[in-house]
């Protein structure tokens, strides 16, 4: 090695802070929200799954749901599902081919198509918010203990 070489240490991670040591429950916190996520995204992938619909269209199902009048734009659906509006464009077609949502001419606009559910849709998405909410109630108190452990660590530090 030549003279004063140094070795030079990694990049720090970002976010880092200088000289600041985390509680060790920081770590214990965040792993179990982890953990809570983490079983609720396991079970909802199979409940999904077993109904035949995935969790863009299930996320879409949603979106559609809470729309005023339960009727969206594709492209307000595009915002609301952080995608491009040619994949919602595509995620519409496939909800519609699965007879799961409907295209609806608007009455406003005429140039403007709205997305609704189905009354198939609406059954599917029924079955399906009854079964994700029984999944999170499960989790809550994993979920709640974790992050009133993170709460009050941050309100500490």
């Amino acid at each position: 090695m030549p003279s004063g070489a140094r070795f030079s240490s990694p990049a720090k991670p970002p976010g880092e802070t200088d000289g600041d040591v985390l509680d060790p429950g920081i770590y214990e916190g965040l792993a179990g929200v982890r953990l809570a996520m983490r079983r609720f995204l396991s079970f909802s992938e199979a409940v999904l799954s077993e109904m035949g619909v995935t969790s863009q269209q299930y996320q879409a199902l949603l979106v559609i749901k809470v729309a005023p009048h339960g009727r969206i734009k594709v492209r307000e659906l595009s915002e609301q599902m952080l995608i491009q509006h040619n994949s919602a464009v595509q995620l519409v077609d496939r909800l519609e081919a699965a007879g799961l949502a409907v295209r609806i001419p608007s009455i406003a606009d005429k140039r403007s198509v709205l997305v609704g559910l189905a009354e198939y849709g609406e059954r599917v998405l029924d079955t399906l918010a009854r079964r994700h909410l029984g999944a999170m109630l499960e989790n809550e108190p994993l979920l709640l203990e974790s992050l009133a452990r993170l709460r009050q660590l941050a309100e500490i530090s």
